[in-house]
Order: structure tokens, then C-alpha cells, then sequence
């Protein structure tokens, strides 16, 4: 049902950068939107692992540097039939964890200090093959898409205010006046529509990395228990380091204290993702 879901939501942001294209005059203005998107998005899907590393001061460890933690990793990625990822600690007390890397040859699991203080074995080895199975979906292509189609979508709301502001001098009958102002309620809601729709596509594959997870671990109960800790954490402390450009890669979202709305929250509600797994 998720993989069908983020298939109908994909469609969806396509259908509107369709849409978005006519609007402003035909298929040049959405060619030009979706090449610089996808350009930016490009550098991004070959770069982000080095770049959101780096930005969490990440150290990669072998299995002399964290004995317990890499072999986790080691055995559940065996059991994947997975590459093994590249290993990394982040030096930060707020517990949490995240996957990156193009694809699973060049992969990479990340966990913070603080999770490995307050995680069991068992609740982080759920929480290790929740990010193996993001890695094994190829989740970091999936969002470059939406990414990609939501961002051509949002120039093109750019370029379509910019060109509704500029008819305005054209004429003052009525249907000069509606056009420009449809125009312009289009430039603002397609953007937003597209936050939206990239934002569900974000939430349906975490679902999907908490079922699969659960299924590699063998453990549904240990993989709950992990995220009904990381969230109460995260509630009383947020990750000071993280932005929210990265907040999608952590396996809980590390700015949960800013009391965003649902709508607007890379991740599915905690009590969801707990009962999902239970009734597994």
C-alpha cells in the first residue's frame, strides 16, 4: 500500500508540474523550471553524503574503533544481502540516526553517541536495519525525484507571479483582472500543494523502512520501543545541529520541538508508526 502510495503521489507532482507548465505558456517555461531543478538535484543526489557528513562532523569507524555498533551493521547488512555501508558515529547527545549514499554500493549509516546511551542492543539493531532498508528501497533516489519536481514546480510558481504581476498594465476589463489573479492564486497554491505532496512521500517511506526493518531485525516490539524513546527525546531536546533541509534523513525528526504541523512533518506520527508495528 505505501509503494502505491508514493507511485499515486510521484504521479500527482508530476500532473502538477504539467499543469504549472501550461499555465505559463506551454512546455519551454516547465522544460527550463524542471533542467535547473533537476541540475541542482543531480549535484545533490552524488554530493549530499559528503556534504550531510561533514555537516554533522560525522567520524567513520571501523570494527576496532566501535566493536558492538559496527558489527550490528555488519550482520543485518549480511542478512540483507546488502553491501556492507560505510560506518559513522556523530558526536552528538541527541539520539537519532540516518542513512545516505546514492545507492547500496556507496552507502552509509550514521548514529549518534547519545542513541547508543540510551538504545538496548536489541532497539538499536532495529533502528540499524530501519536504515539499511532505506538504503535498500533506494529511499535517497526517490526523494531526489520529488525533490526535483517539487522544486521545478516552485520556479514555475515564481516565474508565474512574476508573469501575472507583469500583465497587470494590459488591461482592466474583468477577465484581464480574473486571469491575473487565478494566475497568481496558482503561483501560490502549486508550491504549497508540492511541499505537501514531497512531505507525504517522505512519510510513506518512512512506513515503509519501519515495516522492512522490522521484518530484517525480526524484532517489531524492539523497533517500537526505539521510537517511542528517540521521539521522547527528541520532544525535551532537539538536535541543536540539525536544519531543516536534512531533518527527512533521521529516522525520527530531530526538530520535533518546533511543534510543526502534520502536514508539514517529514515523518509519519510516532503513535502510528508504534502501532503499525505492534500489529506486526
Amino acid at each position: 500500500m505505501n509503494l502505491l502510495k508514493t507511485t499515486f503521489l510521484l504521479t500527482l507532482l508530476t500532473l502538477l508540474l504539467v499543469a504549472m507548465g501550461g499555465a505559463i505558456g506551454g512546455k519551454s517555461g516547465m522544460m527550463i523550471a524542471f533542467l535547473i531543478a533537476g541540475g541542482m538535484n543531480f549535484f545533490a543526489y552524488w554530493n549530499s553524503d559528503k556534504i550531510v557528513l561533514k555537516m554533522y562532523k560525522a567520524r567513520e569507524v571501523t570494527r576496532a574503533d566501535s566493536p558492538d555498533f559496527y558489527g550490528i551493521v555488519e550482520n543485518l547488512a549480511r542478512k540483507a544481502n546488502l553491501p556492507m555501508p560505510k560506518v559513522y558515529v556523530i558526536p552528538s547527545d541527541s539520539p537519532n540516526a540516518f542513512a545516505t549514499g546514492r545507492n547500496p554500493q556507496n552507502a552509509a549509516v550514521a548514529a549518534t553517541t547519545g542513541i547508543m546511551r540510551i538504545l538496548s542492543r536489541e532497539e538499536l539493531e532495529g533502528v540499524m536495519a530501519h536504515e539499511l532498508t532505506h538504503v535498500m528501497n533506494r529511499d535517497t533516489l526517490i526523494a531526489t525525484i520529488a525533490a526535483t519536481i517539487a522544486g521545478a514546480i516552485s520556479m514555475l510558481g515564481s516565474m508565474l507571479q512574476w508573469a501575472a504581476i507583469f500583465g497587470m498594465g494590459r488591461g482592466d476589463d474583468k477577465e484581464g483582472g480574473g486571469s491575473v489573479l487565478g494566475s497568481l492564486a496558482m503561483a501560490i497554491i502549486a508550491p504549497i500543494a508540492a511541499m505537501l505532496i514531497q512531505m507525504a512521500v517522505s512519510r510513506s517511506r518512512e512506513f515503509m523502512a519501519d515495516e522492512g526493518g522490522a521484518k530484517m531485525c525480526g524484532n517489531p516490539k524492539a523497533l517500537a520501543r526505539a521510537l517511542v524513546k528517540l521521539q521522547q527525546s527528541a520532544s525535551g531536546a532537539p538536535m541543536q545541529e540539525a536544519t531543516q533541509a536534512t531533518s527527512h534523513m533521521f529516522i525520527v525528526n530531530p526538530l520535533t520541538a518546533s511543534k510543526m504541523a502534520s502536514l508539514f512533518s517529514t515523518h509519519p506520527a510516532t503513535e502510528d508508526r508504534v502501532a503499525r508495528l505492534m500489529a506486526m
